[in-house]
């Protein structure tokens, strides 16, 4: 690829416009306004996808909420019905009943946790399925704006969260404010009067949780955020590792590292002392209230104005509504930090790719006979306004045609393969593939007709069979092994203890450079598109393994058009058309004879890279 033709996002807001050549860099932080509590929005939308799971669910948290009440309840008339009357046969069926009760506070426990827990699962698979289809559409560029591991870290830190939150903070949410309505009901049942305490209780506990949980919300995103960037700094550290041993960096990676933990603990310490001081202060008001009632209701009972057993239920009601509204107070907080997780996930789901697709695109023939035409095509890339890729770039490719372009480092030979892949769209021009502006095909129809061989070979971590089955999954085990063979490929892979079933390593680590050279071609072959897109294939290749490997590129080039970009012009002196390529613009064409005879650029870089008697022969 062109060095110094750096890139960014190629991406907007859903509800941005969307012209051509509009791509201005986006990042989810500033894409979408997401306030408060309202990101928690998706989260319900995913579970409504589940209504029965749910409703079973809530149903199962309903009893549990009854069973809770209905053992507080009790208490009354096991002190009045069964202390009152002195006789231990008094109170044995309300202990029977409270058995039975117990029975089905434990079925309903199961269920709810059960039900719940799956619920929890499926809507965490739900948005990370949905978030990774979404960002799998993005532009490449997106990706060099938006750090990968960083978005990766999305996808598992800030799900999990989610997870947390769907599993236990919304049960537990729910169940607490089922036992503490259920508990107030009860009080003024057995009490009115008590019930205006009750609720400047009520008042006095959500004051602080209000206040404490919008800084929570905000420090919690802070660290969340930062947490990211830890693994991204650990990420980018042990791709390279071999690079930061070698130049010994081991010391300032370290200390980079440190840096970023440390930030991210200083975060997080300002965000634990701040629930910790929301958990003394209604700590604080639960039990000076209990201890109030208490205080208040041992009066009235010496006073006739309630029983001994109505004083007992009431404190036990009063302390599980209590106990119900506090933890309430423990679970915004942990709501607030959903609410980050789910603000991010959100943002990078509205982020819409700049690159826009027609809503009938044109139809593409599945034929071979498909020319591509650059016609007056200027383009600078969005890190670089102003600054031009290609100026004024006209070319024609007939079918069956092989186009080599050359030319020095920087001089746009890779952008030309960037937008012929709609990667961008150019400022000025049009770029026709089969007769048809590309910007009216679906992306998906364009890209298939193109077999793409990237200057740096992209595997997976994954088997050798798997990464060249890329190319085309539906391949026979025939193809694959003829794709394979024609790439050269063969002998190496038979020295592999597991064959093509050899697993390979995070981006094909266990390969040398030319090994993964030579899969990738394997895979363009084994795709058999009609159009060859060649970015230096041949470049990390021993001068041996380059001229087997050419010879079958050369066989695959039949019938197929075939754009090659080199710096190596002894891959290209067969090509029937010769491009040199120089700050944009397009400076000879011809054949390799006819451009070494003509001097010029071509025939300095030709120089350099052959002997007096080749270039002779070619004169």
């Amino acid at each position: 690829m062109d060095i110094g033709n750096k890139k960014t996002a190629s991406a907007q807001p859903k509800n941005g416009p969307s012209k051509p050549g509009n791509q201005n860099a986006e990042k989810p932080k500033g894409s979408v306004v997401l306030k408060s509590m309202s990101s928690l929005r998706m989260i319900f939308h995913y579970m409504w996808n589940y209504k029965g799971l749910l409703f079973a669910g809530i149903f199962a948290l309903l009893m549990t909420s009854l069973c809770t009440l209905a053992i507080f309840r009790s208490l009354e008339w096991i002190v009045d019905g069964g202390f009152g009357a002195q006789s231990p046969e008094a109170i044995k069926p309300y202990f029977l009943a409270i058995f039975g009760v117990i029975a089905v506070l434990a079925v309903s426990t199961f269920f709810r946790f059960l039900l719940i827990a799956l619920l929890g699962e499926r809507v965490v698979a739900d948005i990370r399925r949905a978030v990774h289809k979404h960002l799998l559409t993005m532009p490449p560029s997106f990706f060099e704006a938006n750090r990968p591991s960083e978005i990766a870290s999305r996808l598992t830190a800030d799900t999990t969260l989610i997870q947390a939150v769907v599993s236990g903070v919304i049960p537990m949410s729910l169940s607490s404010l089922l036992q503490a309505v259920g508990a107030l009901v009860m009080i003024v049942l057995i009490s009115p009067t008590l019930i205006f305490a009750m609720l400047g209780l009520l008042v006095l506990i959500m004051l602080p949780v209000m206040y404490f949980g919008k800084k929570v919300r905000v420090l919690s995103r802070a660290s969340q955020d930062r947490v990211a960037s830890v693994g991204t700094l650990a990420n980018e550290a042990y791709s390279a590792i071999q690079v930061v041993q070698a130049f010994t960096r081991e010391e300032e990676e370290n200390e980079r590292f440190s840096r970023t933990v440390r930030n991210v603990y200083l975060v997080a310490k300002k965000r634990i002392m701040t629930r910790a001081s929301l958990v003394l202060i209604t700590t604080v008001l639960v039990y000076v209230s209990l201890n109030l009632g208490l205080w208040t209701g041992a009066a009235a009972v010496f006073s006739g104005s309630i029983t001994g057993g109505e004083l007992v239920t009431l404190l036990g009601l009063g302390g599980l509504a209590a106990t119900s509204i506090a933890s309430l107070g423990e679970v915004i907080t942990v709501l607030q930090r959903a609410a980050g997780a789910a603000g991010r996930l959100s943002e990078l789901l509205a982020i819409r790719s700049s690159l826009p697709v027609k809503e009938k695109p044109a139809e593409l023939a599945d034929t071979f006979d498909q020319a591509i035409a650059f016609d007056n095509v200027s383009f600078a890339y969005p890190s670089k306004p102003g600054i031009h890729a290609l100026k004024q770039f006209s070319m024609a490719v007939l079918p069956g045609e092989t186009v080599a372009i050359v030319g020095a480092s920087g001089a746009g030979k890779s952008t030309v393969l960037q937008l012929l892949l709609r990667f961008f769209d150019p400022q000025e021009g049009t770029v026709t593939f089969a007769e048809n502006d590309i910007r009216n095909l679906s992306l998906q129809d364009l890209r298939a007709k193109f077999a793409f061989v990237p200057q740096e070979a992209a595997l997976f971590a994954n088997t050798i069979e798997a990464n060249v089955l890329f190319g085309r999954p539906t391949a026979s085990t025939e193809e694959l092994i003829a794709a394979l063979d024609a790439a050269n490929c063969t002998d190496f892979i038979k020295a592999l203890p597991d064959g093509i079933k050899t697993y390979l390593g995070e981006r094909g680590v266990r390969l040398s450079g030319g090994q993964r050279q030579r899969l990738a071609i394997a895979r363009a072959i084994l795709r058999n598109a009609p159009v060859l897109l060649l970015d230096e294939a041949t470049s990390s290749l021993d001068s041996e393994s380059e001229d087997a490997v050419q010879k079958a590129i050369e066989a695959l080039m039949e019938n197929r058009t075939t754009i090659v970009i080199a710096h190596r012009l002894s891959t290209v002196r067969k090509a029937d058309k010769i491009m040199v390529l120089d700050e944009g613009s397009i400076v000879a064409t011809g054949k390799h004879n006819e451009l070494v005879a003509q001097g010029g650029l071509y025939a300095r870089l030709a120089k350099l890279q052959f002997t007096d008697i080749e270039l002779k022969e070619a004169v």
